[in-house]
């Protein structure tokens, strides 16, 4: 298990300021500026001689330049040549060849010119060639006869082409010629045989030419080997014989150097090329070649070996590497040495290139054209495109070298400038332009651009702006406080700012302001911090056996405002997932282990911003069952131990581990598993600090700083694991500030007036130094408090006098004696709960006789996390009481509807809410009376009471006298007139009088008017309902003498007009009969 460094273009929190900071301000294309070549061919133009020729030259100005060439520095009239036309809107040359013509025939050296109103630009001097491949002479080669040991060179000699060709040695059947370290190619394109052996015979050899443009191959007749042996017969078993040679009745000599030849031989480089240096040395045996530079070492990152360690190639040479260089060629039989002098020149490189001038009216400044070279190069001025020394005079203009300094600039002075630095080895030229403007500044950016970085990377805000006189450039933080420049913040020439560690605070709205004396501008920029993409968990080296199932975990912590992918490498290309492998989102399993399936695989997580990896080893071992050979019967056991632990290369931060593999028992070693252990923080306990495969025994361990280590080792096979090696002796790194805080910071109340603050510490190689401290911060959360702080040595510090259950931010920051660690995450941690008032606006709802619902609102002060709600609730009819039922409800929860067990009985319910310390207060409400609740509770209790019976039977003998009474009344009555009784006459529409009386009918069967029917069917009579006696006159005649009622239409009037008269009437036995019923 192993993790992985991202590579540099993962953060990609960088691109949008990839334009050089110390780059020239451009001026935009809408003011008006001299040309500016932007795009030309290389110096070396070689082009292929069956397309058309292309010489690119394009510039960019205000006014667009107008472009002309030179050929051999004599004016190119284009007109003149139907061949060659110029593109629009650039100044490329294209020179058709579709109609005829000889490429040749335009070889020379080209420049182009760039012209507007304001001046001139140039480019390179552009040398065009046309490639050439010409074919191998014709030649008849005998048979290269040789004596077997004897060193041989079969010269190739390809012929010359532009540009050089790529040479490769085969067979004249095309089989390549396998090359090692007796037989191999050199640079220029020979074989060597460093000695000859019988089995060189068995193939020709044919050295290959392969041109570049023309994507030819030409092939030189082949050589055959003819080898003079003393024993005739190829005996492939003797191959390898240890002493091949001998065996073959091959002298042996002492090493002599084939190429070069002689002791000492010298080399000239240019700086910025790669130095090749090669020996190439025959013998019998084959010698090994080995090289040094005299008076120091060979140079680590730029130095590698090639062809079988017989070249040495050294990139990017610099004065540094020149020097004595030797090779030394070795063998049994002795060795020999040959020195190489290397001398570095340098064609012209730049110092300090002249950049363009932008210069308000009055201002001063100066070009700067600073090169070096070996030979020293000199310098030369020319303005748009000719010689200074030529040019009109300007006393606002003095050269001093390779400066020209501007006093006093004023409009006539805009001009382009070169300048041209050469020595033997080759020449730089550079344009310049001198432009005098008065412009505001303004902003060149698009406006509230959003960056999005990584937490603790570097960044850079980019800001271009424009002005002229150049705007001075400051930024500001959400829009207040000083100006950002020192400390972790930097400001550069063009504008960018840069962050050198971002940090969650970094956060906000930035303002880049530019100001010159005619005004200013500003714009915007909104950075967000994003979380880094961590595995977390990573993938293990494992060893399987074939056909197992084998699982590589891979868990990732990421931000979750950004995309995250997933995918897996095998040895470091991209891994097919077959039938055989599932990809999950955690994890790769693979199923039916075969052999192939064993190498490295890579879990790769990325975001559009970053990347993490981790990479494991899987190890298939193979089917054992059968044993193949006498050791695969033998027992198997589990190994040695490792002995003899040595550190060496002993640096501040990593420390090289060897050791001496113990005997691994019949089973192979699989994987070395280190381990170390510190005496400051748990001495005696081991940690495992890497694993390695089994065929290493020496490894580089990363160590942390401020740990004093000892290691040991653990070797590990099929059957087990071996006892640990005796342990290494110590070495104890130097100390440096935390880079870390500690993990899984909170903050809980233990009691309702604290809060708690707990960590996981640090361990010992996360400490970094003596007196590992923690700095514990702490505010309520959005208010404006100073932060309280305290330093703890422990892993936990209380709060005390707190308000009950109140957010708060806090901060743990590691220090020790060296420094703190960096600015630490805000963990927002509460006070200690209590009780929780009631539930608010408890209502109880009875929809119908068979359900009741119940609703609540959440406590205005819950006090606490709510963790329920609690509802205890009993049934009760009059006096009698049910059982007590209990529901507890999830906090989210706020309605309830209940089953009713019977439609009579009334429900009390008693809703607490409750947090982790327990129910608060209760609120208590009583479901609604059912309808004929009054009636069904007289029946149940006041029915079986004995005053109520007297009472019952006093009415009802009331009753009886009543009706006797009416009857007497009944059997004197007639018809009575109604007009009598009435002021208005009843209409003629009235269908029930005929003869000016009225009868009382029941046809309809309709209650009286005025009445309204009950629940029970029963009629109950208004307080607004006139009462019988209203209805009659005094007591009498108020019944036909068949029983008919007549006072329902006797006129309201009359009651009125007689009410005083008939107010004893309202309370008459008659009425209360008719109110009973």
């Amino acid at each position: 298990m192993a993790r992985q460094q991202p590579p540099p273009w993962v953060h990609t929190a960088f691109l949008f300021c990839l334009l050089s900071l110390s780059g020239a301000i451009e001026i935009p294309m809408d003011l008006s500026q001299p040309p500016t070549i932007t795009k030309q061919s290389v110096k070396e133009h070689i082009v292929d001689p069956r397309d058309n020729i292309l010489i690119e030259c394009e510039a960019k100005g205000n006014p667009a330049p107008s472009f002309h060439w030179t050929r051999n520095s004599r004016f190119f009239n284009i007109a003149k040549d139907p061949r060659v036309s110029m593109r629009r809107r650039s100044g490329t040359l294209v020179i058709d060849f579709r109609s005829g013509g000889r490429p040749e025939e335009y070889e020379g050296e080209y420049q182009c010119f760039a012209r507007n109103k304001f001046g001139t630009a140039l480019s390179n001097r552009i040398r065009l060639q046309v490639s050439k491949s010409p074919l191998w002479p014709k030649e008849n080669l005998d048979p290269v006869v040789v004596q077997e040991g004897a060193p041989l060179t079969l010269q190739c000699n390809p012929p010359p082409g532009l540009p050089s060709p790529v040479i490769f040695w085969m067979s004249s059947s095309m089989e390549p010629i396998t090359q090692d370290k007796r037989v191999s190619q050199g640079h220029n394109g020979d074989l060597y045989f460093s000695n000859v052996m019988l089995q060189d015979m068995q193939t020709d050899y044919s050295c290959n030419a392969r041109f570049h443009f023309t994507h030819t191959i030409q092939q030189k007749n082949p050589f055959n080997l003819k080898v003079l042996t003393n024993h005739p017969y190829n005996d492939s078993s003797l191959r390898n014989h240890p002493d091949m040679y001998s065996a073959r009745g091959v002298a042996e000599r002492t090493p002599s150097f084939m190429y070069p030849q002689g002791t000492a031989s010298s080399q000239m480089v240019l700086r910025g090329m790669d130095l090749l240096l090669e020996c190439i040395a025959s013998g019998v045996p084959t010698p090994d070649i080995a090289w040094y530079k005299k008076g120091g070492d060979l140079p680590s990152d730029k130095a590698k070996f090639e062809n079988f360690n017989k070249a040495l190639r050294i990139t990017n040479v610099s004065e540094e590497d020149s020097g004595e260089y030797f090779c030394l060629a070795s063998n049994k039989m002795g060795s020999i040495r040959h020195t190489i002098s290397v001398r570095v020149k340098a064609a012209p490189y730049w110092l300090d290139e002249p950049k363009n001038l932008i210069l308000a009216p009055g201002e001063d400044g100066r070009l700067v054209c600073r090169a070096n070279g070996n030979p020293k190069p000199t310098v030369q001025w020319m303005v748009n495109g000719e010689p200074l020394q030529s040019a009109p005079p300007n006393p606002n203009r003095e050269v001093a070298g390779d400066t020209i300094i501007f006093r006093d600039t004023q409009i006539s002075s805009r001009a382009v400038y070169q300048c041209n630095t050469s020595n033997e080895h080759g020449y730089l030229l550079a344009n310049a332009f001198v432009s005098v403007l008065d412009v505001p500044p303004r902003m060149l950016s698009p406006r509230n651009q959003l960056i999005r970085v990584i937490l603790y990377n570097r960044t850079r805000l980019d800001c271009p702006f424009f002005g002229s006189p150049i705007p001075t450039l400051r930024w500001f933080k959400n829009g207040q406080g000083s100006n950002l420049d020192g400390g972790n913040y930097h400001v550069y020439e063009n504008g960018s700012l840069e962050i050198k560690m971002i940090r969650k605070e970094d956060q906000g709205i930035y303002t880049c302001v530019a100001t010159n004396i005619l005004g200013k501008a500003e714009n915007q920029v909104r950075l967000e911090v994003k979380d880094p993409t961590r595995i977390y968990r990573m993938p293990e080296d494992q060893v399987a056996k074939r056909g197992t199932t084998v699982q590589l975990e891979c868990r990732v912590k990421h931000d979750p405002s950004l995309k995250l992918t997933v995918y897996w490498l095998k040895d470091d290309e991209p891994l097919y997932v077959g039938n055989r492998m599932k990809k999950e989102e955690d994890s790769l399993t693979i199923f039916g282990v075969a052999e192939r399936d064993q190498g490295s695989y890579t879990c790769v997580a990325s975001t559009e911003l970053d990347q993490d990896l981790a990479k494991a080893y899987l190890t298939v071992l193979a089917d054992q069952a059968t044993p193949t050979n006498r050791l695969a019967a033998l027992p198997k056991g589990r190994p040695d131990r490792p002995r003899d632990l040595e550190l060496t290369d002993l640096a501040e931060r990593s420390v090289r581990l060897t050791w001496i593999p113990g005997d691994d028992n019949n089973s192979p070693i699989t994987d070395y598993v280190v381990q170390f252990e510190e005496d400051q923080f748990q001495p005696g306990v081991w940690h495992d600090h890497s694993k390695f495969p089994g065929s290493v025994n020496s490894a580089i361990l990363q160590l942390s700083p401020y740990v004093n280590y000892q290691f040991r080792v653990i070797a590990i096979n099929e059957v087990g694991s071996s006892h640990p090696s005796l342990p290494s002796e110590r070495y104890r790194t130097s100390g440096a500030p935390p880079e870390s805080n500690p993990s899984d910071v909170k903050g809980e109340g233990t009691r309702k007036n604290n809060m708690e603050i707990t960590w996981t510490p640090m361990n010992a190689t996360s400490a970094f130094g003596p007196n590992l401290r923690y700095i514990v911060k702490w505010r309520r959360r959005e208010t404006r408090e100073t932060w309280n702080n305290v330093t703890v040595w422990g892993s936990r510090y209380v709060v005390g006098q707190t308000p009950v259950y109140v957010p708060y931010e806090i901060r743990v920051q590691a220090e020790n004696d060296f420094g703190k660690g960096p600015e630490p995450d805000t963990v927002i941690g509460y006070s200690g709960e209590d009780l929780p008032s009631a539930p608010r606006r408890f209502r109880v709802r009875q929809p119908n006789l068979e359900t009741i619902n119940l609703e609540w609102d959440h406590p205005e002060h819950p006090n606490g996390i709510l963790i329920g709600y609690t509802l205890k609730y009993v049934a009760f009819n009059g006096t009698k009481v049910g059982k007590q039922i209990v529901e507890n409800f999830s906090p989210n929860q706020t309605k309830f509807t209940m089953q009713r067990a019977d439609p009579v009985s009334r429900y009390r319910f008693s809703l607490s809410a409750r947090t982790q310390v327990g129910s608060g207060e209760a609120v208590t409400e009583e479901s609604p009376a059912p309808p004929n609740e009054a009636y069904t509770n007289n029946q149940a209790d006041i029915a079986t009471q004995g005053w109520f019976i007297g009472l019952m039977c006093a009415v009802a003998l009331l009753v009886l006298t009543l009706l006797i009474v009416c009857f007497i009344k009944r059997s004197r009555g007639g018809k009575y007139p109604v007009r009598e009784k009435k002021d208005v006459p009843l209409g003629p529409e009235d269908p029930k009088e005929e003869d000016g009386s009225f009868d009382y009918s029941d046809e309809d069967n309709k209650p009286l008017q005025g009445s309204q029917t009950s629940l029970d069917g029963t009629i109950k009579q208004q307080e607004s309902d006139d009462s019988l006696v209203d209805y009659g006159e005094g007591g009498e005649g108020q019944f036909n003498e068949d029983g008919s009622f007549i006072g329902q239409y006797t006129v309201k009037k009359d009651k009125e007009e007689t009410e005083g008269n008939e107010s004893s009437e309202a309370t008459s036995p008659v009425n209360a009969i008719y109110s009973l019923a």
